[in-house]
C-alpha cells in the first residue's frame, strides 16, 4: 500500500524552539529525549514562534470567535478526551448536528490533507471552514470583536505587525494546532530500548499489527495512519450513505472513502470512525480486524483476520501503548 507522504518544501523549525512556550501538547522539554516523528512542516507565512502560539492557545479556548459568543473551538477538542470531545456526532454553534465525528487534533500538523473527506489542502483552510461552520463565526463580525479586546489588539501588533485580521487570526490558531503532537508514547520508549515501557500483551500486539491482523498496510508507523483514503464499508445499507471522498474526487474508487486517523492516542478519543459508531477501542479494533463492513465495493486491503479474543485484546494494548501522556495547561481568556 503506497503512503502519502508530507510534502517537505517548507520551512522546519526544531521542536526545542517551542519549548519555552507553556500550554502546548509539547513535553516541558522536547529536546531533552528523542522524537518517534520527523521534525514538523511549517508553511512559509506562518512560522512558530512562542509569542504566536500562546496567541493562537488564547484563541483556541475564546468563545467569542464563534456565532453565538458561547462555543470555543475547544468546544469539540478537549486534551482529556484525546482532543476529541465524546460524542458521536457534535452539535454545531447554530444547534445543528454535524454527520461526522470530531477527528482528534493529535498531529494534525502532518496530515496532508484535512477533513475526513480530505477537501482542505491546508491546516489554514481547515481552521478557516471550522471557523465559519463549526462554531458559526463570520470572520467579518467576530475580528472587530477581537480587535477590541486591549491584550488581544497587543498581541497581534507584536506577532503580526498589525491589528487582528480573518486571516491572522487563522494563522495564530493553525500554528497552535501544530503543537497537538502525540510523540514519545510507552510503546516509542520501547523501541528506543525501554524493555519495561510496555507489557507482554502490548509487545504480542504489535506483532498482530504488523503481521497477522495487517494493521499496518494502512496504519504504518511513525504516524500509524496519514492522510490515506479507504472504504471500511460503514456506509453500506445506510438509508443515505455518506459518499466521502467521493464528493471530493468524483472518483468511484472513492465512494464512502474516508481519511485514515493516526492511532497515536487512539485509546484516549472514543468512540471512533467517521461516523462515532463504535463506542470503544475494543469494538472498532473487531470490526477492523473482521474485515470491515459487507459492502462489496469496500477497499480490497480489508480481510477477516480471524483473531481470537486474545488477540483483540493484545491489539487493544498494543494500541494502548500509544497513548502520549504531555502535559497540557488552559490557557487564560483576555478580558
Amino acid at each position: 500500500m503506497t503512503r502519502i507522504r508530507p510534502l517537505f518544501a517548507l520551512a522546519i523549525l526544531p521542536l526545542a524552539g517551542l519549548a519555552a512556550f507553556v500550554g502546548t501538547s509539547l513535553a516541558a522539554d522536547p529536546a531533552a529525549r528523542p522524537s518517534a516523528l520527523p521534525p514538523m512542516v511549517h508553511p512559509e507565512d506562518n512560522a512558530p514562534t512562542p509569542e504566536k502560539l500562546a496567541l493562537g492557545g488564547q484563541l483556541f479556548v475564546d468563545p467569542r470567535l464563534s456565532g453565538t459568543g458561547t462555543m470555543a473551538c475547544q468546544g469539540c477538542h478537549y486534551h482529556e478526551l484525546g482532543w476529541t470531545d465524546a460524542k458521536a456526532l457534535s452539535p454545531k454553534d447554530n444547534g445543528t448536528l454535524n454527520t461526522r465525528h470530531t477527528p482528534s487534533l493529535y498531529n494534525v500538523g502532518y496530515q496532508t490533507l484535512w477533513y475526513w473527506d480530505g477537501r482542505a489542502p491546508t491546516l489554514e483552510a481547515q481552521v478557516l471552514a471550522a471557523w465559519k461552520a463549526q462554531i458559526n463565526g463570520d470572520p467579518a463580525l467576530v475580528t472587530p470583536i477581537i480587535a477590541a479586546v486591549p491584550e488581544y489588539a497587543a498581541q497581534f501588533q507584536k506577532v503580526f505587525g498589525g491589528p487582528p485580521t480573518p486571516d491572522t487570526i487563522v494563522k495564530a490558531l493553525a500554528a497552535y494546532l501544530r503543537t497537538k503532537v502525540s510523540d514519545h508514547s510507552p510503546w516509542d520508549r520501547y523501541e528506543m530500548g525501554d524493555s519495561a515501557a510496555v507489557n507482554a500483551d502490548a509487545v504480542a500486539g504489535h506483532a498482530l499489527f504488523t503481521g497477522k491482523a495487517g494493521c499496518a498496510a494502512c496504519h504504518a508507523p511513525p504516524f500509524y495512519g496519514n492522510s490515506t483514503f479507504f472504504n471500511i464499508g460503514l456506509e453500506y445499507g445506510k438509508s443515505n450513505p455518506d459518499v466521502g471522498r467521493f464528493k471530493i474526487t468524483s472518483n468511484e474508487v472513492d465512494r464512502s472513502a474516508f481519511k485514515t486517523p493516526s492511532l497515536r492516542s487512539v485509546a484516549r478519543g472514543a468512540p471512533y470512525f467517521h461516523d462515532g459508531s463504535a463506542a470503544t477501542l475494543e469494538a472498532a479494533v473487531r470490526y477492523m480486524a473482521g474485515g470491515g463492513g459487507a459492502d462489496p465495493k469496500k477497499s480490497e486491503v480489508l480481510d477477516d483476520s480471524q483473531l481470537s479474543d486474545a488477540e483483540i485484546g493484545q491489539l487493544v494494548a498494543f494500541l494502548t501503548a500509544l497513548n502520549s501522556e504531555e502535559p497540557w495547561e488552559q490557557p487564560a481568556i483576555p478580558k
